[in-house]
């Protein structure tokens, strides 16, 4: 019984989330705008019309840009943990992090040299 007590919180959470969801849908749906048209229902991408074929090959370099925000979004995520325990770990956490992002800073300075980054 106290067990079920305990969760008594975050089902009533669940249940005003769930509801106010259903309830802003439903009341969208009966008073928004019901208009349509041609302009209405062309493709449409961030204000600008669509021209071309929409499966037009990239360049390299942009999934190579792509690729480098992956890896240096992804050395922010272990930074993280790392500041979080930077007293417990001292200074041989400390040379550890100096010893992964030169690495990372010798890759980014090897696609710099091979013009990984030029868009000519």
């Amino acid at each position: 019984m106290n067990d079920t007590i305990n969760y008594l919180p975050i089902v009533i959470q669940f249940v005003v989330a769930f509801g106010f969801v259903f309830s802003t849908l439903l009341l969208a749906g009966l008073v928004g705008p019901k208009t349509g048209g041609v302009v209405k229902d062309l493709n449409f991408e961030c204000g600008v019309e669509s021209m071309g074929n929409a499966r037009a090959p990239f360049s390299v370099k942009f999934f190579l840009v792509a690729i480098l925000f992956v890896i240096f979004d992804i050395e922010v995520i272990f930074m993280y943990p790392w500041a979080v325990s930077f007293k417990e770990m001292g200074w041989i956490g400390l040379v550890k992090m100096c010893f992964f992002l030169g690495s990372l800073l010798l890759g980014f300075f090897y696609v710099i040299k091979k013009g990984g980054l030029d868009w000519d």
